[in-house]
């Protein structure tokens, strides 16, 4: 999934990192060159991609990152009090993931650009990844909530 450039850092191994829209970070090495990235050697040349799109693969894995927590959860909803908006496409914010998390029976979740749709159960939870269209309905008698996650303040 392409997510644009926000800022740049600094690995553990002091190679450059792109920390993308989405919270990950991702190695932008220029040496070896695994994909030639000269502009990745001066500042100039980091500042010039600020706002370019790469592939991030942990959104594509659904992956939350690590460093996110939880600020906000939804009031518990079940088959009949789910608000129309989450039965329809919407999506969070720039930045905002969530889970989903199923306390009592199951769930559809529908990630249409994706071509993804999971079944959510107590045992198996959704990740709802930033500014991704998506929807749910409940499959029967089914009660969930959705917890919120930003970067840490």
């Amino acid at each position: 999934m392409e997510r644009p450039i926000v800022e740049f850092g600094v690995g553990s191994d002091g190679d450059p990192v792109a920390i993308l829209s989405c919270g990950h970070s991702q190695h932008v090495r220029h040496n070896p060159p695994f994909i030639n990235r000269p502009w990745v050697t001066t500042a100039e040349g980091r500042s010039g991609m600020i706002g370019k799109a790469l592939n991030c693969v942990r959104c594509d894995n659904f992956e939350l990152p690590d460093h996110f927590v939880p600020y906000k959860r939804t009031a518990e909803f079940n088959e009949e009090s789910v608000p129309a908006a989450l039965r329809k496409d919407h999506s969070t914010k720039t930045g905002v993931w969530a889970k989903i998390r199923v306390t009592r029976g199951k769930l559809l979740y529908r990630v249409p650009v994706l071509g993804k749709e999971t079944e959510l159960s107590v045992d198996r939870l959704g990740i709802v990844l930033p500014e991704v269209l998506h929807n749910v309905e409940p499959l029967g008698a089914a009660s969930f909530f959705v917890e919120f996650y930003k970067a840490p303040d």
